[in-house]
């Protein structure tokens, strides 16, 4: 929600009299507008701890639109946030670029065994664990709100310590979607960004509505940071292999992407060619439901939720954008059936991208034409 007004002139100075200023803002302070599971005190073997509950309860919708009780995201979220690597445990691991697109490849290690440490370090980072399923490796968070760019003042503060900080708030949510894969020599863990912004929708100013604004691919690189200091990195070394990762990032050439006969033709080998397709369609906002590595196909499908439904009827909302496949001369019904991406290695040094409906025939021209430059704009 928009800020709002807090107080009046003479409660306002009286807030300020008494507050104090703060240290440095952090950068990055999310906190998750759904209820979080709490942590609550070790009780006594003879003891039972109290049963707490939000005083107003609020629905949750997940990404495929269904509402559940914050009990079942409290359920969620049972895995301890505080979980910590030993020095034995820790895990040889390393952020790997191609263009814009950055993913995280930890060696010796399943995705069972990282898939903790993922849910720990997204909650200990302000976020509810809306949906999981360890079995396919997808986790995706709930909508957050970064309270850093709220920046601090003595208003503020006193609000914060008495209980009533959400009176303030930023136009922004963000959330990620988390994908890992087991890899020849361990895990490969992707971050997929996306955010929302509210916007007044008329002059009165007394009503408003949420849309889309870009994936924050820099965002994703600082959480992809964070993530390999919570796996047992040095700060310093990964400070270090950020700044030779930006130092050596130099543009793509659009030849080494091409449309050809159809398809896509990517200058890279089959196992970067992998990553960097399932990144660039999360971008896109298609959501990977399934996946085999090993005959290079992704079933994908649009990503449907709260913020899609509050705007898919305006014009140029997010299904608009989203749903590129649409023929913009005609009403049409946003894409629904899934769809079939098919890799396949053309040589030792490039990968052909093939896009078909889900039984494997090809699209429309007009449809493969809209999303293949899609793909070819985010594989730059």
């Amino acid at each position: 929600m928009m800020k709002k007004a807090l107080l009046t002139g003479v409660v306002s100075s009286a807030l300020i009299s008494g507050c104090a200023s703060s240290g440095p803002d952090s950068a990055i302070a999310y906190k998750s507008d759904a209820p979080a599971a709490k942590r609550s005190l070790e009780v006594p073997p003879d003891l039972s701890a109290p049963q707490q509950q939000d005083r107003y309860p609020l629905p949750v919708v997940n990404s495929n639109g269904n509402s559940t009780a914050p009990a079942d995201v409290a359920l969620n979220n049972k895995v301890a946030a505080n979980v910590v690597v030993s020095a034995d445990q820790k895990a040889k691991a390393q952020i790997e670029r191609a263009g814009s697109q950055r993913w995280i490849s930890v060696e010796g290690k399943s995705p069972a065994q990282v898939w903790p440490l993922l849910k720990a370090f997204w909650q200990d980072n302000g976020f509810v664990i809306q949906t999981e399923e360890p079995d396919v490796g997808l986790m995706e968070t709930d909508w957050a709100e970064n309270r850093a760019k709220l920046g601090r003042d003595p208003v503020r503060n006193l609000l914060e310590n008495i209980g009533l900080g959400s009176v303030l708030s930023t136009p922004e949510r963000d959330r990620f979607r988390i994908r890992v894969e087991q890899s020849a020599t361990g895990t490969d863990v992707f971050f997929t960004h996306r955010g929302m912004y509210e916007i007044y929708i008329n002059e009165a100013k007394d009503a408003t509505r949420w849309q889309p604004r870009p994936a924050d691919p820099e965002l994703e690189a600082v959480f992809l940071s964070r993530f390999l200091v919570r796996l047992g990195v040095d700060e310093a070394t990964v400070a270090q292999n950020a700044r030779k990762l930006e130092a050596s990032a130099n543009p793509v050439a659009s030849s080494k992407v091409r449309s050809e006969g159809g398809d896509i033709i990517l200058a890279d080998s089959f196992e970067r060619s992998w990553r960097r397709v399932g990144l660039a369609l999360e971008r896109q906002g298609l959501a990977i439901v399934d996946r085999d590595r090993s005959m290079g196909v992704y079933f994908v499908s649009p990503v449907q939720d709260e913020a899609l439904k509050a705007t898919e009827n305006s014009s140029g909302g997010i299904l608009s954008s989203l749903a590129f496949w649409q023929d913009k001369e005609k009403a049409a019904e946003p894409l629904r059936e899934q769809l079939r991406i098919e890799l396949k290695p053309a040589d030792a040094e490039q990968t052909r991208i093939s896009i078909r409906n889900s039984q494997g025939t090809p699209l429309s021209a007009k449809q493969l034409q809209a999303l293949q430059q899609k793909l070819l704009n985010e594989l730059q």
